[in-house]
C-alpha cells in the first residue's frame, strides 16, 4: 500500500489541533515533533482501517446506485406485443 502523503499545510493544521487536543482534554503540552510523530504513527496504524471501510462505503454506495439504476433501465423498457393467435 502506498504511505499517505499529507500536504504540509493539512499537517501543520493537524499538528496544531493535537497539540490543542493535548492541551484542553489532558492538560498537557506536546511540542510540535512529538505530534508530528504521533500524527505518523496514527496514519501507519489506523490509515489501513479506515481506508478499507472508505473502499467498503464506496462499494455499498456503488452497488446501491448500480440497483437503482437497473431498476430505472427495466422501467424504461416497452411492452412488447403478443402475436400469438
Amino acid at each position: 500500500m502506498i504511505p499517505i502523503k499529507l500536504p504540509k499545510e493539512q499537517k501543520a493544521e493537524i499538528v496544531d489541533r493535537v497539540q490543542g487536543y493535548f492541551e484542553d482534554e489532558r492538560s498537557e503540552s506536546i511540542g510540535q515533533l512529538g505530534a508530528e510523530q504521533l500524527i505518523d504513527f496514527m496514519i501507519i496504524e489506523l490509515g489501513p482501517y479506515i481506508y478499507n471501510k472508505a473502499i467498503e462505503d464506496a462499494r455499498a454506495f456503488i452497488t446501491e446506485k448500480m440497483a437503482q439504476i437497473d431498476d430505472d433501465l427495466y422501467a424504461l423498457e416497452k411492452p412488447l406485443r403478443n402475436w400469438s393467435r
